[in-house]
C-alpha cells in the first residue's frame, strides 16, 4: 500500500487570525510598515539573515542561525503555527519576528532580528508581535528568553517579565520568562507604537518587493569588541575560531 509520507511529516494549522498592518513615524522621520508574510516570501527573506550567520557581534550569528532554521522550517511546513512579521522603511527590510501558538492560550515567541541599528525597529518589532498574541490571537501571554545581554535588556528588563522557570522555552531548553496580558497592559502606552490603517501607497510599496538591507549589522573593526561575549579580553578565542574555520589548525 502507497503512503504519501509528505500529508504524516506536515503539521496542520489552527486558524488563527492574521495580523493587521501597521505603520509609525521613527525618531529620525521614517515611515515604517510591518507587515505579516507568508511562506512565498521566505526565499527573498533568508537571502537576508544569511550573512548575518557570520557576524560574531551582538550574538547575531547564533540568533541569525537559528532564526535561518526557523523560517526554513516554515517554508518546508515542517512546524505547526509559525508566522512571520517584517518591518520595512520603503521596502527596505528592517526586522524580522516570528513565533508560534504553544497552545491556545500561550504563545512561544522566537526571535526578534534587526538588521538596522540605532533606530529601535527592533524594539517596535518585538511590541507588534506581542500585540499580535495578545490582543489580536488573543492569547493569555507569551514565553520568551533573551539570547543576548541587549535582548535581556529589552525584553525581562524594560517590559518586567514574570518567571516561569518550570517551562522549557524551544530556543534551547532554557528557563522561559513570561509576558502576561497585564504587563502588556502596563507596558502599551510607552512600548506599544503604531496605526492602522496603512496609507495605501506605503502598503504597496511594503508589498512590491521586500528589498535588501542597506546598513545591516556587521563585524566590528575593534577585534577585542567582538570578543566581549566570549569573556576572552585578548581575542584568543576569536582568533582561534577563525583560524580552525581557515584550516590553519
Amino acid at each position: 500500500m502507497s503512503v504519501d509520507v509528505e500529508k504524516i511529516l506536515r503539521p496542520i494549522d489552527n486558524p488563527i487570525p492574521p495580523f493587521p498592518a501597521k505603520y509609525m513615524t521613527l525618531a529620525g522621520g521614517e515611515q515604517m510598515v510591518i507587515r505579516q508574510v507568508g511562506r512565498e516570501d521566505m526565499p527573498e527573506i533568508l537571502k537576508h539573515v544569511e550573512p548575518l550567520i557570520h557576524v560574531e557581534r551582538d550574538y547575531y550569528d547564533i540568533v541569525a542561525a537559528r532564526l535561518y532554521s526557523e523560517l526554513l522550517a516554515y517554508y518546508r511546513y515542517r512546524v505547526q503555527d509559525e508566522y512571520v512579521l517584517v518591518a520595512q522603511i520603503d521596502g527596505e527590510l528592517v526586522a524580522i519576528v516570528n513565533g508560534r501558538l504553544l497552545s491556545k492560550e500561550v504563545g512561544m515567541s522566537y526571535h526578534t532580528f534587526a538588521l538596522r541599528r540605532g533606530l529601535r525597529v527592533g524594539a517596535h518589532a518585538f511590541a507588534s508581535k506581542m500585540e499580535y498574541h495578545l490582543d489580536i490571537i488573543g492569547q493569555k501571554e507569551v514565553l520568551i528568553v533573551a539570547e543576548s545581554p541587549i535582548g535581556f535588556r529589552r525584553w525581562m528588563i524594560e517590559y518586567e517579565l514574570e518567571k516561569r522557570f518550570d517551562t522549557a522555552h524551544e530556543l534551547g531548553g532554557v528557563p522561559s520568562w513570561a509576558l502576561t496580558k497585564a504587563i502588556f497592559e502596563r507596558a502599551r502606552e510607552t512600548l506599544c507604537v503604531g496605526r492602522r490603517p496603512v496609507p495605501e501607497h506605503l502598503l504597496e510599496k511594503a508589498k512590491a518587493a521586500i528589498l535588501p538591507p542597506t546598513d545591516p549589522p556587521k563585524a566590528p573593526a575593534d577585534l577585542l569588541a567582538a570578543t566581549r561575549s566570549l569573556y576572552d579580553s585578548t581575542g584568543t578565542a576569536l582568533m582561534s575560531q577563525r583560524w580552525a574555520q581557515e584550516g590553519r589548525m
